[in-house]
C-alpha cells in the first residue's frame, strides 16, 4: 500500500483535478499538496477555493513541459506521489489544433517521467513502495463500440479516432514503458465521462444547462443517439485515491459511472431537471432543443466495465446519474458567479472542430461554426 505524503497534482485547477485536490485534502490530514496548473483556458483558481487546510496547500503556475521548474519542484517540496491530470482534453479543439495537444499530453507526460526517474530512482534513491506516479487517461483511447458491445475492459485495445485520444493513447503508452523499462512505479486509470461541480463551460452539460437559462438553442450532434457512460466527478475522485494508494504498480484500473445515456435522453433529462427547478414562464427547456451537423469522426459509443476496481479495491459508483444531474445543475444554479466570470473565454460555447472535411465514407461534414459542445 502507497502512502502518499507529498503530492504533485498537475493540472490541478481543471475540472478533475481541482475536484481530486479537495477530496484530497479531506480524507488525509498529514497530506501535502502542491498544484501544477499552466491556468490555459480551462484552468480557474477560483476551482480551487475553500480547500480543507489551506495550509496544506500550495499553487504554482506553471508548465508540465518546462523541465527545469518540474525538476524543481520534486527537489523543493520532497514529492513522493505526482498525479498527473494535466492535458488537453476537448476533442473539438484537438480537430482544430492538434499540435498543442501532442505537446502537452505527449510531451508533457515524457517530462514528467524523466523528472521523476530522475529525482527518485538516481538522485534520492527512493524504495518503489515510497514514491508513485498516477496517470490518469480517458476511455476514449478505446475507440468506439457498437449498440450492443461490451463494455471496454483494461484488456480492450487501443483505437483512438481523434487527435486527442491518439495523444492520451501516446502518453499512456509512455507511462507504461517507463515502468517495465526503467521500473519506475505508475499505475493508470482510464475514465468514463466525467460531469459535476467546476465542469468547464464548454462541454456538454452544462453548455445546456447554461443554454437553457440564457434561452439559446440547445444544440447536439447528428441525432443524439452517441451514447456516453457518466460518472460523477466525487465518485471519480474516491477511486483515484484508491487507485493511488492500494493499486498495483504497472496495472490499470478502468473507472465508469455505470451510467450509460445517450446524448438527446441526456440533454431531456437536464431539461426536465431544470423545469422542476426554475420553471419558464410557458412551455419547457426542451423545446430548445435543435440537432446540428455532427462531428467528424464522432465515436457512437463509449461504456467502461469498473469490474476490477470493484473486485480488487472495492470501488462502485455511489452517485445515479438522475442523482448527479440534479446535484449538478443546482451548483450552477448556486454558483452564477463562478461560471459567468468564464463566459468570455475564447471557445466557450462554440463547436472548434474542422469546417468541411472530406471523408471518401461519409461524404462531407460542414457545420463547423454552428454551435455544439463534446460529449
Amino acid at each position: 500500500m502507497h502512502i502518499p505524503r507529498n503530492v504533485l497534482v498537475t493540472g490541478a485547477a481543471g475540472f478533475i483535478g481541482s475536484n481530486f485536490v479537495h477530496h484530497l485534502l479531506a480524507q488525509d490530514a498529514a497530506v501535502q499538496v502542491v498544484s501544477l496548473d499552466a491556468l490555459t483556458y480551462a484552468g480557474n483558481r477560483q476551482n480551487l477555493e475553500g480547500l480543507p487546510d489551506a495550509a496544506r496547500h500550495v499553487f504554482v503556475h506553471g508548465d508540465i513541459c518546462d523541465a527545469a521548474l518540474v525538476d524543481r519542484l520534486l527537489r523543493e517540496h520532497r514529492i513522493d506521489t505526482v498525479v498527473h491530470f494535466a492535458a488537453e482534453s476537448h476533442v473539438d479543439r484537438s480537430i482544430s489544433g492538434p499540435g498543442e495537444f501532442v505537446r502537452t499530453n505527449v510531451t508533457g507526460t515524457f517530462t514528467l517521467l524523466q523528472a521523476c526517474r530522475q529525482y527518485w530512482q538516481v538522485e534520492a534513491a527512493l524504495g518503489a513502495a515510497s514514491v508513485r506516479f498516477h496517470h490518469i487517461s480517458t476511455d476514449e483511447v478505446f475507440g468506439t463500440l457498437g449498440p450492443d458491445d461490451p463494455a471496454f475492459t483494461e484488456s480492450t485495445p487501443y483505437a483512438p479516432n481523434s487527435p486527442y485520444s491518439a495523444s492520451k493513447a501516446a502518453s499512456d503508452h509512455l507511462v507504461r514503458a517507463w515502468f517495465h523499462t526503467y521500473g519506475l512505479p505508475v499505475v493508470l486509470s482510464n475514465c468514463s465521462n466525467n460531469y459535476g461541480p467546476y465542469h468547464f463551460p464548454e462541454k456538454l452539460i452544462p453548455v445546456i444547462i447554461l443554454g437553457a437559462l440564457a434561452g439559446r438553442p440547445l444544440p447536439i450532434y447528428g441525432d443524439g443517439s452517441n451514447v456516453r457512460d457518466w460518472l460523477y466527478v466525487e465518485d471519480h475522485a474516491e477511486a483515484l485515491l484508491l487507485v493511488l494508494s492500494r493499486g498495483a504498480p504497472g496495472e490499470s484500473y478502468n473507472i465508469g459511472g455505470e451510467n450509460e445515456r445517450s446524448n438527446l435522453e441526456l440533454v431531456r433529462t437536464l431539461c426536465a431537471i431544470l423545469d422542476a427547478k426554475r420553471p419558464k414562464p410557458s412551455g419547457s427547456y426542451a423545446d430548445q432543443i435543435t440537432f446540428v451537423a455532427d462531428r467528424p469522426g464522432h465515436d457512437a459509443r463509449y461504456a467502461i466495465d469498473p469490474a476490477r476496481i470493484a473486485r480488487e479495491l472495492g470501488w462502485r459508483p455511489s452517485v445515479t446519474l438522475d442523482e448527479g444531474l440534479e446535484r449538478t445543475v443546482q451548483w450552477y444554479l448556486d454558483n452564477e458567479a463562478w461560471w459567468r466570470a468564464l463566459q468570455s473565454r475564447q471557445g466557450v460555447g462554440t463547436r472548434l472542430g474542422v469546417g468541411a472535411v472530406s471523408d471518401p465514407h461519409r461524404g462531407t461534414v460542414s457545420g463547423a461554426n454552428r454551435r455544439s459542445p463534446e460529449e
